[in-house]
């Protein structure tokens, strides 16, 4: 039944897009489901709201449900305000007040990937009234069809009348991980209903690097992604000169060992070496205990202390990056200096604080992180910003910083991704620089190979290289290097130690 409100919102944008955005907006606007996969830095919130627009101006749907990661519903706010019209009602933890948004005349909802769980119920029932679209920003929320969150979304997609996914990252760290957001889009028509079957043969695990017939396996499959979803699909990158941005260069800092912290390191190598030598094989039921202990040997090549509060020392990494921070600052610019740990931005933040230094980690509440934005965007003496990719790899535009160091990294492909282009961005002018500290004959060196071959397989799926490109880059050295760096004489077989 058609939804009759007493004051209908001006369906009319305050900006015009640029020419990339408006084309994109008019490939998709009329597919019952689509895709936004533009790379991160390039407006996808503005191809967006130019849909809404389009949608509802044109009485394709009454109304437009807009789902967001919980941290980025202010975010989404602004960006409401800043290109239409529209106030849009918001759906949220208060159960009590969902129940008022639900029977409130509105053109568009926003809400958090959570709330479309607890309020499964009711929005089912919502869903049977009304002709709803949907937008999943940051869909690789769902990227695992076993959680019972993708589950919730699974359900509900046959109700949506037009259903679209936004991501820079669809790939956001296997090539496996695009299929939960397509199968919301299309229930499996193009990668398939058998997640399991999908995700074998797309795996990037240590038995490449000696299995051609199972590299090939791998290649051609990873290269098919792509020509399956692509009629309904719509990116552009920043390679592709549809907008003047200048370009990252990239550095990589070796650094040396503190003595105490190597001899804390080997400790553990040793002890993590042992496990996987089990009968000289490792157990795929066991391959996440066993990445959950390499991820200490990251902690401890960050900063011993993260393991070992006895640790006094001072880490290796740390004099050459007090280094670097004091060149950026004394050129009159700012940086951002990522880590995974938040202790280690609390360290971190503590030991720059000369440098009027911010921080932004997880256990700091959200008044806390946006006045520590604040800060980092207006005062020119606030030079440093300490960060976590999980708590501000998204969602945030950082363009006052043409300098992002990553000081550790973990597995994740899309935590790197994210993090280097909170800088790299529309609106940025200057020239932008990426470093990344590798700690010598470290799990650092695993991580740094591991996460270009993880990017170069993205690029393949997501289209923006061909086959023959990805030959003729592919490095699959990363099983080589992590069967050094755990031990001279290890010997890690099969394909069963993934990140």
């Amino acid at each position: 039944m058609a939804i009759i409100l007493k004051r209908e919102p001006l369906l009319s944008a305050k900006h015009s897009a640029f020419p990339y955005q408006r084309e994109a907006v008019e490939s998709i606007r009329d597919l019952e489901y689509s895709a936004i996969f533009h790379e991160q830095g390039l407006g996808k919130s503005k191809i967006a709201l130019d849909l809404i627009l389009y949608w509802l101006t044109n009485k394709t749907v009454d109304t437009v449900l807009l789902v967001a990661k919980k941290g980025l519903v202010d975010n989404w706010k602004r960006e409401f305000a800043a290109h239409s019209h529209i106030r849009p009602l918001v759906l949220g933890s208060d159960h009590a007040r969902n129940f008022y948004v639900f029977n409130t005349g509105t053109r568009v909802l926003l809400t958090h990937y959570e709330a479309i769980k607890t309020e499964f119920k009711r929005l089912k029932l919502y869903l049977a009234t009304r002709r709803v679209a949907i937008i999943l920003d940051e869909a690789t929320k769902i990227k695992n069809p076993d959680s019972a969150l993708s589950q919730c979304f699974f359900s509900l997609s046959p109700s949506f009348v037009r259903r679209v996914i936004m991501t820079g990252t669809p790939v956001a760290n296997r090539p496996f991980d695009i299929w939960g957001p397509i199968f919301f889009l299309d229930q499996g028509r193009s990668l398939g209903t058998d997640f399991e079957l999908f995700r074998k043969s797309l795996d990037i695990s240590n038995d490449l690097a000696d299995d051609l017939c199972r590299r090939n396996e791998f290649e051609l499959g990873v290269a098919d992604i792509f020509h399956r979803i692509a009629r309904f699909s719509v990116r552009e990158t920043k390679r592709s000169g549809i907008i003047e941005l200048p370009s990252k260069i990239y550095q990589s800092i070796m650094t040396d060992w503190e003595p105490r912290q190597l001899d804390l390191y080997n400790q553990y190598r040793d002890s993590l070496s042992a496990v996987i030598k089990v009968d000289g094989t490792l157990k795929n039921d066991e391959a996440e205990a066993i990445l959950k202990r390499m991820l200490r040997l990251v902690q401890i090549a960050s900063n011993p202390k993260l393991v070992d509060e006895a640790y006094s020392g001072e880490p290796g990494k740390f004099p050459p990056l007090y280094d670097l921070v004091t060149d950026i600052c004394r050129e009159g610019e700012k940086c951002i200096v990522w880590t995974l740990f938040t202790e280690n931005a609390d360290w971190l933040a503590d030991r720059l604080r000369g440098f009027g230094t911010c921080k932004i980690h997880g256990k700091l509440s959200m008044e806390q992180r946006n006045r520590a934005v604040t800060l980092f965007l207006q005062d020119p003496e606030c030079r440093v910003l300490v960060a976590t990719p999980g708590a501000a790899k998204e969602g945030l535009t950082l363009t006052v910083a043409n300098h992002v160091i990553f000081y550790d990294r973990g597995f994740s492909l899309d935590d790197y991704l994210q993090a280097q282009d909170r800088i790299h961005r529309v609106s940025q002018t200057r020239q932008c620089y990426v470093y990344n500290f590798l700690l010598s004959d470290s799990i650092d060196e695993w991580v740094d190979s591991l996460l270009r071959a993880k990017e170069l397989a993205a690029h393949l799926a997501q289209g923006d290289i061909t086959l023959e490109e990805y030959r003729s880059q592919a490095d699959y050295s990363f099983s080589d290097i992590i069967r050094g760096i755990l031990s001279p004489a290890a010997s890690i077989q099969g394909g069963n130690q993934n990140a």
